[in-house]
């Protein structure tokens, strides 16, 4: 059964803003290799204990000062869809007839491209409304099936930068990847994900 619709207004969220003083007393923007390795730590552990990578990275878009609108902002990537997998069915308890759709894009903050994440969900657990602004919309999944309360169940870290002294990583360099399992409130899962996030989460904007 479909979840029930919900309208426009509720998909709606106030720009993520940081307190003032947090952002007065924000680290600056790292310039050594064990300073990087700092704040990917912050930033991972965030990312790990939230419920929303969308409201961790908008949360840390203001925080940060990376653009006067922290809101999140996610860009289609063309390419063909990947097959889901016997194991990710199995993690999203579908057979092998029901439909999967495939979203792959990249999250931007500004003109900063924070991640690349690859995103396969069940339409049948979510509202119509939804489906069709996944369809023909660039907002964030996150922002789009925050009415449903999702919980994240993480499957996997995986480390990508090293640090080396003396060279800090390039703005579009990757840096770690996240995989995680989104369910409802109710424990039903309907979307995987698998993320990458890149060197330009380490910029401020106040350089």
């Amino acid at each position: 059964m479909l979840l029930q619709a919900v309208s426009a207004q509720a998909l709606a969220s106030a720009p993520a803003q940081a307190p003032a003083a947090a952002r007065r007393d924000r680290p600056a923007g790292p310039e050594t290799a064990s300073e990087t390795a700092s704040v990917i730590e912050i930033l991972r552990a965030r990312l790990l204990t939230g419920h929303s990578a969308t409201a961790v990275l908008e949360a840390w878009c203001a925080e940060r000062g990376l653009a006067d609108d922290p809101h999140l902002v996610a860009r289609r990537l063309p390419g063909p869809d990947k097959p889901l997998t016997d194991a990710q069915r199995g993690r999203l308890a579908v057979g092998p007839h029901e439909p999967v759709r495939y979203r792959r894009v990249r999250l931007t903050c500004g003109t900063h491209v924070l991640s690349e994440a690859d995103n396969w969900y069940v339409p049948g657990r979510l509202t119509p409304e939804m489906n069709a602004i996944l369809d023909s919309t660039d907002t964030p999944f996150g922002r789009v099936v925050r009415p449903l309360a999702p919980t994240r169940r993480n499957l996997g870290l995986r480390m990508i930068w090293q640090a080396v002294p003396g060279r800090l990583p390039a703005a579009d360099e990757p840096l770690f990847s996240v995989e995680a399992v989104l369910s409802t409130a109710a424990g039903l899962p309907f979307c995987e994900v698998a993320e990458t996030y890149t060197g330009a989460v380490l910029a401020d904007g106040a350089r």
